[in-house]
């Protein structure tokens, strides 16, 4: 099979992970402003000496190439869902409901920490914890208990919007 210069792995494990942190890196520091205001400049030398490190670490890099994959197939996900839930709206009036937003807010959540977990190969000893050993049981417990208790919390700390609460004006 005949690679294209973008599968080459100067470019997959060279170019393109150094322009994803330079840029990245540069973003941040041109809006917090943490080296001065109009410092385009130091801020370019230090994205750039940030950009090099980072590639000079196959770990690193390693990371970045297997999880930007898993941003873009969760990002066209998400959009084929906003697709789809966006039909039942009239054209210019989709509002998604606060409670759908803090879901999809939560499943990234764990959809990133779970990728980051596989990625840096940490997966398979969280894995094990759960399930091996005598000790599993515990902390298969402790974690159920946990999600339990989150989910409670959670769902008592909401407040209602009642239209009731609200004080009635006369006059």
């Amino acid at each position: 099979m005949v690679l294209t210069i973008l599968q080459s792995e100067f470019v997959v494990y060279g170019i393109l992970p150094f322009l994803l942190v330079f840029t990245l890196v540069f973003a941040v520091l041109q809006k917090t402003k943490i080296l001065g205001d109009g410092k385009k400049q130091i801020d370019a030398i230090v994205s750039l000496v940030i950009g090099l490190i980072v590639i000079s670490f196959a770990y690193a890099t390693d990371f970045i190439v297997n999880l930007v994959p898993f941003l873009a197939v969760a990002l066209v996900v998400i959009l084929v869902f906003m697709i789809l839930y966006g039909m039942v709206f009239a054209q210019g009036e989709f509002r998604m409901s606060f409670g759908l937003q803090i879901a999809f807010g939560i499943l990234a959540g764990i959809a990133l920490i779970i990728a980051v977990l596989v990625f840096s190969g940490t997966w398979d000893n969280v894995l094990d914890w759960f399930s091996g050993g005598d000790s599993s049981t515990i902390w298969s417990t402790v974690a159920i208990v946990a999600v339990i208790i989150a989910v409670v919390w959670i769902v008592l700390g909401t407040k209602s919007s009642d239209s009731s609460s609200k004080p009635v004006k006369s006059g």
